[in-house]
């Protein structure tokens, strides 16, 4: 859950921080002074967009650690970090990425895995998971994370967010300009109309964009499940997590690093879940098994 939650709050105070800027050097004005130029508009927004997604790819392992007060092994200094360090080494190998930075935190069941580059991603457990679970049941979970990685879904995601951040910014600007002439009736320039309806719209599609994401975040879960399967030759340690994880509260983590955990309950936000019922998890594994 932790890891896209946490890329998705700082893709939204990127944005805002740039949208600021933009306003206070009158960009928007420019872009709308004589009319709608949507190559341009089309333009500014992808920069922006994917300026926004970037930035949150690029400090997504520093925001991590912050936010979940996550501590990186460097040195085991006990027979269960080096546990840990070894586990996930074999597990990068066999994914044939770099070693991860292992990372403990305190809190109820959950892991997460993040970072920009494959051969230098993080990859933390909680406490109450380590606690909760067996060895084979936490090495499951870890490649399921290791496998997050070895798929580059902080990547996809981020270019994923980059095209949804570029359609709202353009749409809302769009659907402002036309607000703005027809109904304020403003025959020069933009007026308060544009900027009103723009900030209304941007929060309206970023709600339906927000969607967008959940659901590719669900879909990669799936394939991290199976990456888990690949890693280890078996889906049984796979599924008795999940199914360990199901009958437990999993941790509560940050919004902002919401999608990249291990257990989500989604309750009646299906829409916006970045992950999917335990229960179809299981399933899809048996179903893999068979």
């Amino acid at each position: 859950m932790k890891r896209i939650a946490l890329f998705l709050v700082t893709n939204i105070a990127v944005l805002a921080v740039i949208m600021i800027v933009v306003s206070v050097l009158g960009v928007d004005r420019y872009l709308t002074q004589e009319g709608l130029d949507l190559g341009m508009l089309l333009a500014f927004s992808a920069v922006v967009g994917f300026t926004g997604a970037i930035i949150s790819l690029l400090i997504s392992k520093p925001m991590a650690k912050w936010s979940t007060g996550a501590k990186v092994i460097e040195s085991p200094r006990s027979e269960a970090e080096q546990w840990l360090v070894t586990t996930v080494k074999r597990l990068a190998d066999r994914a044939q990425i770099g070693m991860p930075e292992v990372a403990v935190y305190e809190g109820a069941p959950n892991a997460f895995a993040t970072g920009a580059f494959k051969n230098s991603a993080l990859v933390a457990v909680s406490t109450g998971l380590l606690q909760s679970m067996g060895k084979e049941e936490v090495e499951a979970v870890l490649a399921h994370e290791v496998a997050h990685v070895a798929n580059g879904d902080m990547v996809t995601l981020t270019l994923i967010q980059g095209v949804v951040n570029t359609f709202v910014i353009f749409l809302s600007r769009v659907a402002g300009f036309l607000v703005d002439r027809i109904v304020f009736r403003t025959e020069r320039g933009v007026g308060p109309g544009f900027y009103i309806t723009s900030f209304v719209f941007q929060i309206l599609f970023g709600i339906a964009a927000a969607m967008i994401v959940a659901w590719f975040s669900r879909r990669r879960e799936f394939r991290a499940d199976r990456g888990s399967v690949e890693y280890l030759g078996t889906s049984r340690p796979m599924i008795n997590a999940l199914a360990r994880l199901g009958g437990v509260q999993p941790g509560a983590l940050p919004e902002s690093m919401r999608a990249m955990g291990i257990a989500d309950r989604p309750g009646w936000m299906g829409l916006f879940a970045s992950h999917p019922p335990i229960e179809r998890r299981i399933a899809a594994l048996q179903a893999l098994g068979r």
